[in-house]
């Protein structure tokens, strides 16, 4: 068994943090220039089954506490499927009455709530090897009634698969507590919050979340690269970290010329001299010494992932745009050869949405996109291990 010490945090600053959280992950998930592929790969390296979507870690206990309230009803898959939802969404109200603000799944959409929790942590649950079943819920569903009667397979193959999947959530998940859809709490218990490290260490144990969580780290930093205790982590993490930050800040710059360019299409000079600013800070900030010193061999074989693809366009676009911030750095904000790159990606990508062609679209953009550097879902990852260190 993992064991639990963690250090306290101020719960104010925690509820800023995640306000401010998540507006900078509405930004960064806009993928312009079409990088995702790249970012997934080391965000599931380095924090699996997180994503950008999830608020809070209890989540990962509601859903299958929720769920395991209906195996034993009888009723028809549509019925297992409409009450699972009401369910759900009956879980926003019970954690508002528990006087939970912020991080709640439905809070303002109620009845008309289309993502629902289930959704959101369902990938989640099964790379922390919570779930068992290997499908989808709504597979799920379709399979409660065949449990429910104790049907037996009768083809060997599905006899087999019938017995690995026989409990569908991990046998030691904590018992939910009595009142949970009355009035409950984002609040991990110490009993609670140890089954998820040992689940974690269990099902991801080379991961730097299940290191993170294992030892208790500090977690309170903007970027998983200022962590002041970077150098304890393994030293793949610590090379995939690094690979990371270099990615981020490069690519920023990109991202940055990506937002002038199109402020000036849209003659918004207030717009264009910000990101004038922000493109020379960049600049300052990174120098043609950064880019040249990085080996992209090794970042590609560094963020290599089975559950990800990174295509031959999305290769050419970070090398081209690495040779030209080595090889002008200062002046990337008026290079020619970078601002025609950046179109040519985007306009490659969305083809007749993209906003260097098509006014209309151009017209409606609020002025940002992309605008803050990668963190490859760090901002998650460090909620989570908030709510684990305020385990009681």
């Amino acid at each position: 068994m993992s064991s639990l010490a963690w250090i306290d945090f101020d719960e104010a600053e925690r509820q800023r943090a995640l306000r401010i959280m998540a507006l900078l992950d509405e930004r960064e998930g806009r993928d312009e220039l079409g990088l995702g592929s790249i970012r997934d790969s080391i965000a599931d390296h380095l924090f699996p089954g997180t994503s950008t979507i999830q608020t809070r870690l209890r989540y990962m206990l509601f859903v299958p506490w929720i769920m395991r309230m209906l195996e034993s009803r009888d009723l028809a898959e549509g019925q297992l499927r409409s009450e699972a939802r009401e369910l759900e969404i009956r879980l926003a109200d019970a954690l508002k009455a528990g006087g939970e603000q912020y991080g709640i799944i439905g809070r303002d959409a109620g009845a008309r709530l289309q993502r629902l929790p289930s959704s959101v942590y369902w990938s989640g649950l099964g790379a922390w090897r919570i779930r068992n079943f290997p499908g989808s819920a709504d597979s799920l569903f379709a399979s409660l009634p065949a449990r429910k009667r104790g049907r037996l397979p009768v083809d060997p193959d599905e006899l087999a698969q019938s017995a690995a999947v026989d409990a569908v959530w991990v046998r030691t998940l904590p018992e939910a507590p009595a009142d949970l859809l009355q009035k409950t709490t984002f609040h991990l218990t110490a009993e609670e919050a140890q089954f998820i490290v040992d689940r974690l260490v269990n099902a991801q144990a080379g991961s730097l979340i299940a290191f993170l969580a294992r030892e208790a780290m500090e977690v309170d930093c903007d970027y998983i690269w200022a962590h002041p205790r970077l150098a304890e982590f393994p030293e793949f993490a610590r090379r995939l970290v690094r690979h990371g930050e270099i990615f981020s800040q490069i690519m920023h710059g990109a991202a940055l010329l990506y937002n002038l360019t199109l402020s000036e299409l849209r003659g918004r000079d207030d717009w264009a001299d910000e990101y004038r600013r922000r493109i020379a800070a960049w600049s300052e900030e990174i120098g043609p010494t950064l880019a040249r010193g990085w080996s992209l061999g090794e970042f590609w074989d560094a963020v290599k992932h089975p559950g990800h693809s990174i295509k031959p366009p999305a290769r050419r676009f970070v090398t081209e745009w690495l040779e030209l911030v080595a090889d002008g750095t200062p002046q990337i904000a008026t290079l020619p050869a970078a601002r025609l790159l950046v179109e040519m990606r985007e306009r490659q990508l969305k083809t007749t949405q993209s906003r260097y062609v098509n006014r209309s679209v151009r017209d409606r953009w609020s002025g940002a996109s992309g605008v803050n550097r990668l963190t490859f879902r760090w901002n998650q990852t460090r909620s989570h291990l908030k709510d684990l260190i305020d385990a009681r």
